[in-house]
């Protein structure tokens, strides 16, 4: 084996221990969140030996899906967090192409000004987003908390970035076929991007599925409230107790974890065909 052969070896090794270092680091918190929401309620979940070692029980979970009304919560997060990642994908596609392919005058004004929206903190657009859904009597409803999530900047920069990168003699040979715009951007564009649309839909879902400032503002009835809403609401009574309220954040977790698991080799292969040029 060549020195630089063996220079190679000890590099991989070392970024393996590494990446392996940090998922230990990223599962710790998730796997004492579950060992604590199966013990029994009074057990002493911060000493390590006790917290691994039997009884569990499933009664913490049927205590909450029975004094709480999560799988209300669980529908109202799944039903804006469906909706709300579709929308984002149709329009930051949309944008994304237009951008892309059409000709029209101010087109650069129009996607620095889209971009110039990734500076804008959430914070500072919060009282008068809440002004209009009042005006609008929106506020308590799927569509104050689906509307503002539609605008995302972030997707329209990388489909663009994709879209740019696909051939114009795939579009000028559609064009001789007698396609229009509409099939162009549904027979070509969207096929080819199905990874990075994929990436995007992830990254969608879980953040609106995580939201928790916005909805905090935008809903006060009980029965509108998505979970990351009505968790904390019903975890303010056991401020001692530990079990019940970790119980409670794994059926919260469990979907957006049950997500990225599935769908994670879509975020790599979209993130990496982003940048492919050509």
């Amino acid at each position: 084996m060549t020195e630089n052969s063996q220079r190679i070896s000890i590099s991989r090794i070392i970024v393996y221990i590494v990446s392996y270092l940090f998922v230990v680091i990223w599962l710790l918190p998730l796997l004492w969140m579950v060992f604590t929401s199966l013990k029994p309620a009074g057990s002493a979940v911060t000493v390590l030996t006790e917290l691994i070692s039997p009884p569990f029980t499933w009664a913490n979970f049927e205590f909450v899906t029975s004094n709480a009304s999560v799988w209300r919560w669980t529908w109202n997060s799944t039903v804006i967090a469906v909706i709300t990642t579709a929308g984002t994908l149709a329009m930051t596609s949309l944008a994304a192409f237009a951008l892309s392919r059409l000709r029209f005058r101010g087109k650069t004004f129009v996607f620095w000004l889209i971009i110039g929206g990734l500076m804008v903190p959430t914070e500072a657009t919060i009282i008068p987003l809440f002004q209009m859904m009042i005006d609008n009597g929106l506020v308590n409803s799927y569509s104050s908390i689906i509307l503002p999530s539609l605008a995302a900047p972030l997707g329209v920069m990388i489909l663009k970035q994709f879209y740019d990168g696909i051939p114009n003699e795939l579009v000028e040979a559609a064009k001789i076929d007698g396609a229009g715009l509409i099939r162009i951007y549904a027979s070509i564009f969207v096929p080819l991007s199905r990874s990075s649309m994929a990436a995007l839909a992830i990254f969608t879902f879980i953040s609106s599925w995580n939201n928790f400032l916005w909805p905090f503002l935008a809903i006060s009835d009980e029965n509108m409230m998505t979970l990351p809403i009505g968790i904390p609401l019903f975890q303010g009574t056991y401020q001692i107790e530990l079990t019940i309220p970790m119980a409670a954040n794994v059926l919260a977790s469990f979907p957006a974890i049950l997500v990225f698991i599935i769908f994670q080799k879509h975020i790599i292969k979209g993130i990496t065909m982003t940048g492919i040029k050509g």
